[in-house]
């Protein structure tokens, strides 16, 4: 009592039914204990033992000298597991945030809520089953949740900002005792032969606990129909007779068998219960026996690697099946019970003996990472004999291991952003592939390649993808990276992914301004305009606003600070009031702007504008709007005379040719009025050639090269001729007067300025009486010959 059952001895003479050993455990968390004892199988059931109070009984009468050993297995166990109730507290996480305020204070949520059993409570961190949920071994096992802890808020370089963590928790599902026993094997069939002695044993009945993760052991029992004939084993389920075969009052009996599964006395034991049918003969007394090659065997296993080829043999069983009956008696099929579709067994139908064969029948479920074990039965049946006598083996199947299985990333595609001015070796994102093979075949290898990969490298172990040393980058060169990650085995299985890293742009640049920024006319009432420009690569960097720093004279200017604009304040009507303002009479004036980008941190440039302000009021003839609008442009002076003078000259040329198309039509007869006239001498082609030759010079001649003062020596007479002899339908021709302008106007060139005659001595009179019309144009002159001088081009 309470030794050591290992070493426990019995003689041989102890009577049946004689108390030999009581078993005592204890469970450290103080719950009720039950005792089990079982034998292998075949072998004969000697003890019999109390799963309460652990009391062993001899049941079987001893005989040393037929066998002097006897191995039998003690179980003991706790009982049942009780399910965790929902709104339970499984876990609790914590999140520190070292700031104060509403910026330290941290709250809990789950993604994706609305698809798991669990509840986080947002304040304590504490994560529970959520109310109504219940979890459930034998469908998941395992649950992943990802908590979210964010902080409340606050202001951070001005911006409202929210800072968050994540992190991921797996919940391991314990089995609990919550599914009811399961026969294996169903339905069940005895027979009883006329031959039997008492005792012998007819079948076995096979039960599993439902729970697979830690099974209860079962205990058996026969609940009616019996009739005291027969028992069962409790913990082998082995159903034997109990009487001569020919005490046996009925054919048939309908078994009633009941299993139990091992619990505490506090809770109820779950229990399933079959019907076992056995029939009594005098016929037909030897049912299909297994053999190896040692004897009769009921037990064969096998080591085999998996993923075999469908249609394999496993040709490591040795399984012979024999029924030593004679005729329809001897006849029985074959089938597994418990393979699932995985094997078939060859052949199906046996008359006496055979050499039995178990082929693959689906590859897929052979697979190590599944199952490392498989378990099934070899069930034979008689066909034609009405006791259906049966029997099985176990067929034990040990997987190895292979590189069946390719590294797999966690997702098809990676995005990393990562800042312009990260030093090298900079971290940019990690990727994660897994192999679930064993061993070696399970280690993954990672590396890089593709376009956009030169400047990148990962850690062959970790996946962790960084910048080469070297490695500067840019935005405003290259802002999207693109390359390819592999996860290799060490046979060289891979697979791909595809990285995708931005660069972000950093504020790295100053706004510049454009070269003609040194100095600008500006007319009363029209604005100037300065442009910068600052090369970083996206908004808000590269976005400038502008600004006067300071002027000469002050708080005379103000500037659009988008456009750049420049204008004089409204209360500026003219010049004399800026002299008002400062004791400077010059009309070019100093202004110092700035450009400023909308970067963090800011970068800002300087320069200093000077302005000449011109007065509009001295200016209001259409020349002179027209000078001072094109007195930084001159070209555009001159596009506009070399317009003006192609446009009249195509006028000339399309009046021309339609009124020699005119008369020539005009000079046929008619069909319906037949008048007969004398044709008129033509014209003399001298006239008409003077006549082109007025209408070319009159276009072209509205412009002459002057000097700095307007030419006096005009020519005032318009060159006129008669029209030409009248003819049917034909015009005079048309008499052209030069147009009178009572506004003279210049256009500014390298050499002078370009002026139209003008037709009457008084027109020239009225010119010379504005000085200050006729000092701009010559200040403008002296501008553009220092220019040409300088050999710059004109925009």
């Amino acid at each position: 009592m309470n030794g050591n059952m290992a070493l426990f001895s019995l003689s041989e003479d102890t009577p049946v039914g004689s108390h030999v050993y009581t078993l005592n455990g204890t469970d450290p968390e103080g719950d009720f204990v039950t005792y089990g004892i079982s034998f292998e199988s075949g072998s004969r059931n000697f003890f019999s033992i109390d799963p309460h109070f652990g009391n062993i009984t001899l049941i079987e009468e001893l005989d040393r000298e037929r066998e002097d050993e006897i191995e039998a297995i003690i179980s003991i166990s706790d009982g049942l597991n009780k399910d965790t109730p929902a709104g339970s507290s499984i876990f609790k996480v914590q999140a520190v945030d070292k700031d104060t305020g509403s910026g330290g204070s941290v709250t809990y949520f789950l993604q994706n809520l609305h698809t798991n059993k669990f509840a986080m409570d947002r304040h304590s961190g504490v994560l529970r089953i959520r109310a109504g949920a219940t979890l459930d071994y034998e469908k998941s096992r395992t649950h992943f949740i990802t908590v979210v802890a964010k902080d409340g808020g606050g202001k951070l370089r001005g911006d409202y900002v929210v800072f968050s963590a994540t992190a991921t928790i797996t919940i391991n599902v314990d089995d609990a005792q919550d599914m009811d026993p399961i026969f294996v094997g169903t339905p069940y069939y005895g027979y009883v032969y006329e031959d039997s002695h008492p005792g012998s044993e007819i079948l076995t009945v096979v039960a599993v606990d439902g729970d697979r993760g830690k099974p209860n052991m079962v205990l058996y029992s026969l609940v009616n129909g019996s009739d005291e004939a027969f028992r069962i084993n409790e913990t082998t389920g082995g159903i034997s007779v109990t009487v001569s075969p020919s005490q046996l009052k009925k054919e048939v009996y309908e078994l009633r068998v009941q299993v139990s599964e091992v619990s505490s006395k506090e809770t109820l034991a779950p229990q399933a219960s079959t019907t076992v049918t056995i029939r009594v003969v005098d016929l037909n007394n030897h049912p299909p026996t297994f053999y190896g090659e040692n004897g009769v065997q009921n037990m064969f296993e096998l080591t085999m690697y998996e993923g075999p080829s469908e249609g394999e043999i496993l040709r490591g069983l040795k399984i012979t099946v024999n029924d030593s009956d004679q005729g329809a008696n001897a006849k029985f099929n074959l089938r597994l019970v418990g393979a699932g579709g995985t094997f078939r067994v060859v052949p199906q139908t046996v008359l006496n003996e055979a050499q039995v064969t178990i082929i693959v029948e689906n590859s897929a479920a052979i697979d190590f990472e599944k199952f490392k074990l498989l378990t099934f039965k070899l069930l034979a049946v008689e066909v034609n004999t009405p006791e259906k006598f049966s029997s099985t083996a176990d067929i034990v199947i040990h997987l190895l291991d292979t590189n069946d299985n390719v590294p797999k990333f966690s997702s098809d595609y990676y995005i990393a952003r990562i800042p312009e001015n990260s030093p090298g070796g900079s971290n940019v994102v990690a990727v994660t592939a897994m192999d679930p093979d064993s061993g070696l075949w399970g280690e993954v290898k990672y590396s890089i390649y593709g376009t956009g990969a030169e400047l990148f490298l990962i850690h062959p172990s970790t996946g962790i993808i960084y910048t080469q040393p070297w490695a500067a980058l840019d935005a405003e060169v290259t802002s999207k990276y693109n390359f390819y990650v592999k996860a290799e085995d060490t046979e060289g299985k891979y697979s791909l992914a595809e990285v995708f890293v931005t660069v972000l742009d950093v504020n790295d640049h100053s706004p510049e301004f454009d070269e003609n920024i040194q100095e600008k006319t500006m007319v009363l009432g029209t604005p100037v305009k300065i442009e910068a420009t600052d090369h970083d690569a996206e908004e808000p960097n590269n976005i400038v606003d502008y600004s006067i720093m300071q002027a000469e004279p002050a708080n005379v200017f103000d500037i659009n600070e988008s456009t750049g604009e420049i204008r004089l304040k409204a209360f500026v009507h003219s010049l004399d009031i800026i002299h008002n303002i400062s004791k400077n009479r010059d009309r070019i004036w100093s202004v110092l702007v700035q450009a400023k980008d909308r970067g963090s941190p800011s970068f800002s440039t300087t320069a200093v504008l000077k302005i000449d302000i011109l007065d509009e009021t001295l200016n209001r003839g259409p020349m002179a709007a027209f000078l001072m609008q094109t007195k930084d442009n001159p070209m555009k002076a001159i596009g506009v005379l070399a317009g003006v003078i192609a446009i009249m000259v195509v006028i000339t040329v399309f009046i021309s040719t339609a009124m020699f198309w005119r008369n020539k039509k005009s000079n046929k007869i008619l069909p319906v009025r037949r008048v007969i006239r004398k044709r008129p001498s033509p014209p003399s082609r001298s006239i008409r050639a003077e006549w082109l030759k007025f209408k070319r010079s009159h276009a072209g001649d509205k412009f002459a090269v002057k000097d700095e003062l307007p030419n006096e020596n005009h020519n005032n007479n318009s060159l006129m001729f008669a029209p030409p002899p009248t003819a049917p339908a034909l015009p005079p021709p048309p008499i052209t007067i030069p147009k009178i302008s009572t506004t003279e106007w210049t256009v500014p060139t390298v050499s002078g300025s370009l002026t139209p005659k003008h037709t009457s001595k008084p027109m020239k009179q009225k010119a010379l009486d504005r000085p200050v019309q006729s000092a701009l144009v010559s200040e403008l002159k002296k501008k553009f010959e220092k220019k040409a001088a300088d050999n710059k081009p004109y925009v």
